[in-house]
């Protein structure tokens, strides 16, 4: 089994698959390798890069809270949802850690995208790194009024190392806390909800031994992924907490780093 991130790893500066990754990746699943998206984005981000890729099983996402059938644009399960008074406890201590701190949550329902339900909810003033401008702004409340796969931390002031360590002296094994992006966010998930678990629930299901998985990545949200897998592969311009524990490191996304491994086989 294949599993790959998707931002800075299969996706480079220019945030499209190149024909280079696309062909590779086509061939391996025409070889009948599974190829799964293990990725921090929400099921709803996940269609724009499956379907280049004609990918029909399953994608591991939210950083391992939800499993998502690429086939049927369904979600199969939800892992470690945060509830309402754990997301109010979690803000009241982010207030006292990084004054000036805004929070968004992530959702979701029996679908990727479920019009009854405002899937993405930031308070006034909630940073993206991305620049999407996606988000239904709310108050704090209706931000942390609803169970949540993720919680969402930005600061403008701090980079994310920075944050994630100020978090992480907050709690003990409540929640877990990562980062997919440098640029002043953290994302607070239900503690061992990682893109690990989701993988190994994906390799039970398709009956794959973990030491028969090979996984990309290259942010701290790919370390468990990288250490769980037979064999993890880090991009060459990944984060140093994922150099340090990959068995291999190939070129960056820009220069179709994932292609450059997988056309050893493929």
């Amino acid at each position: 089994m294949i599993a790959s991130d998707v931002d800075g790893t299969l996706l480079g500066p220019s945030e499209s698959l190149t024909a280079r990754t696309i062909a590779t990746v086509r061939r391996a699943i025409d070889a009948g390798v599974p190829f799964v998206l293990a990725s921090g984005r929400p099921p709803r981000w996940i269609a724009p890069i499956a379907k280049p890729l004609e990918l029909t099983g399953y994608a591991v996402c939210a950083n391992g809270a939800v499993l998502y059938d690429c086939a049927r644009e369904e979600i199969v399960e939800v892992h470690g949802l945060l509830q309402p008074t754990l997301l109010h406890d979690i803000a009241h201590a982010l207030d006292r850690a990084l004054p000036g701190c805004r929070l968004a949550t992530e959702r979701v329902s029996i679908g990727a995208v479920d019009h009854d339900m405002r899937n993405f909810v930031i308070e006034p003033d909630y940073h993206n790194p991305w620049g999407d401008g996606e988000g239904r702004t709310g108050p704090r409340a209706e931000v942390l009024g609803h169970p949540a796969i993720k919680l969402l931390v930005s600061h403008r002031g701090m980079s994310s190392q920075e944050m994630a360590d100020a978090v992480n002296a907050l709690f003990d094994r409540e929640v877990d806390v990562t980062y997919s992006s440098s640029g002043g966010l953290v994302e607070v998930s239900a503690h061992g909800i990682t893109k690990a678990t989701g993988l190994a629930d994906v390799a039970e299901r398709l009956n794959v031994d973990q030491g028969r998985v090979i996984a990309f990545g290259d942010m701290p949200n790919d370390v468990e992924m990288l250490r769980w897998a037979g064999h993890g592969v880090a991009m060459q311009n990944g984060h140093p907490q994922l150099l340090a524990v990959a068995d291999e490191v190939t070129g960056p996304a820009g220069e179709d780093g994932v292609a450059q491994v997988l056309e050893r086989w493929f």
